[in-house]
């Protein structure tokens, strides 16, 4: 038998790849995290995490763990509300930005709707600034988006960072304004990418706006430019800008979910209260290296 204290701190150093994160996470210290790790990974025999000075990894073993780590919590939560004799109902109002939507999202959703069969879910797909505004004039009850320099809540869901990316036959002339595919405003990875590139010096222009990520995703792939990115979430056919590019660095992002302003007896904020459940505990998005200094801002 398995702790499932336990489990969920597996899972949330597992997303974030850090102790301390995980803690801010889940509300305690990191010596409580620490302890939780260090009693699960006697409880299984084996080493889950490989952790040194420049950060924290999952061993193959971790690897393995997490799949089986998910399908615990998920039977549990099943039947703890079978024999609650309560079934989630209502309407949730669910927004969540499109470069998640149309990777991670589906089969987290698919999981909530078999779990809460008469919960209706309405989900707004739009731009993470957007989002934002959106959630502040209570027009939606949960928002996965990315976090807002200007708006620093939200509960971490992962840590990533943001990269240029393009056609892998893109050739850049560094004697020419930069050519940038790019979302239109309040678009977060466009503010990003602008204000970087104004601080470093490097002259730009936009060569295609799109509000919609296919739109930009067949701009980048027919070569007419670059774009910003997560890295965690590069879509097929696209790939980062090599160093040599001499491109600046666009630092990290992180992923948040963000809660409405009904009150906590209404049916809408215990829906999203499980559906964000059910995000922590799912799949993130990993880049294939992060920076030390990213995981511990």
């Amino acid at each position: 038998m398995y702790d499932p204290a336990q489990l969920r701190t597996f899972l949330a150093v597992s997303q974030t790849l850090s102790f301390t994160q995980a803690a801010d996470r889940l509300g305690v210290r990191q010596s409580t995290v620490s302890q939780q790790v260090r009693k699960l990974e006697a409880a299984v025999g084996r080493q889950l995490f490989a952790r040194d000075t420049h950060g924290v990894e999952l061993t193959e073993d971790g690897e393995a763990m997490l799949g089986f780590a998910r399908s615990i919590l998920e039977a549990n939560e099943r039947a703890a509300s079978w024999f609650r004799g309560t079934r989630l109902r209502g309407r949730l109002r669910f927004g969540a930005s499109e470069d998640f939507v149309v990777t991670r999202l589906p089969e987290i959703l698919e999981g909530f709707r078999r779990d809460h069969p008469e919960v209706d879910l309405e989900l707004t797909v739009e731009l993470s600034g957007t989002l934002h505004e959106r959630l502040e004039a209570g027009k939606l009850d949960l928002v996965l988006a990315k976090r807002s320099e200007d708006r620093p809540g939200g509960q971490l869901v992962w840590r990533d960072r943001l990269v240029w990316i393009g056609a892998e036959r893109l050739r850049l002339d560094p004697d020419r304004p930069l050519p940038l595919i790019v979302f239109p405003p309040p678009g977060l990875t466009r503010a990003r990418a602008l204000d970087v590139l104004e601080r470093h010096g490097r002259s730009w222009r936009i060569v295609c706006t799109s509000g919609s990520l296919n739109g930009l995703v067949a701009a980048a792939r027919a070569g007419l430019g670059v774009m910003a990115h997560t890295h965690g979430l590069i879509p097929p056919g696209l790939a980062p800008v090599p160093e040599r590019a001499g491109l600046p660095d666009l630092g990290p992002v992180d992923f948040v979910l963000l809660y409405g302003k009904r009150r906590r007896e209404d049916a809408s904020h215990a829906a999203a209260e499980r559906l964000a459940a059910a995000i922590l505990a799912g799949p993130v998005p990993r880049s294939e290296r992060f920076r030390a200094e990213d995981r511990y801002i």
